[in-house]
């Protein structure tokens, strides 16, 4: 199940009052959702959801709280939306830092509708991608919240290569139960395949996070 693609928001955070309102302006043509907050701190004290597919739009010079600090701010807190920064001047050190910190672009103003808008849809195309890998995961865990301790001791020893009839030698018990009990983890992981259930083990990293639980 994906995330509903629905109405997109973008967080302008900006202390230029014209500035900002040109760039609101400019998305709302565009049938964007817009917020505006005139400083870091405003953003905080109205921190947005980031369950749905958003993206945040940063001036680097801010009163008081940077747009860099405020990125290190919103990362402590697990925030996903990702932010683009915008800055009057290039600074490679900025630009470096901010980036390497998460940042998913950087702009120098004035900035163009032709620079704006594809920042800003591939900004938020990432961050519906982010809310789907997030619901696929809870999906899984769920799912993995649903299978006893013997079938997860059986599972992980299925996904290490081990034979039915080793993991029967292992565990003290017939094939035939082990047999049973896949068949109730596949079910229960909604897995077509052996192959897709070491996929899902492999790109999440949940049945493994599991082991210490089985004995």
């Amino acid at each position: 199940m994906e995330v509903r693609v629905g109405p997109k928001f973008v967080h302008i955070v900006e202390d230029n009052a014209n500035f900002r309102k040109a760039i609101e302006g400019l998305l709302k043509q565009f049938r964007y959702e817009v917020s505006t907050y005139p400083s870091a701190q405003h953003f905080l004290d109205r921190l947005p959801s980031d369950d749905v597919p958003s993206c945040i739009l940063l001036d680097v010079r801010l009163p008081g709280m940077s747009g860099p600090e405020l990125q290190q701010r919103l990362s402590e807190l697990g925030s996903t939306l990702p932010i683009i920064f915008l800055s009057g001047y290039t600074d490679v050190a900025t630009t470096v830092k901010t980036m390497k910190a998460g940042g998913e672009d950087f702009l120098i103003k004035p900035v163009s509708s032709d620079q704006l808008l594809p920042a800003v849809e591939r900004a938020i195309a990432h961050h519906h991608a982010v809310l789907n890998l997030k619901q696929t995961r809870a999906q899984i865990l769920s799912r993995i919240a649903t299978l006893t301790p013997r079938e997860r001791q059986v599972i992980e020893l299925v996904i290490r290569g081990k034979s039915n009839k080793q993991i029967a030698n292992a565990l003290g018990t017939t094939e035939r139960t082990i047999k049973a009990h896949r068949h109730g983890v596949m079910t229960k992981m909604q897995a077509r395949s052996l192959v897709e259930l070491v996929s899902l083990a492999e790109r999440f990293g949940v049945l493994a996070s599991n082991e210490g639980q089985t004995s």
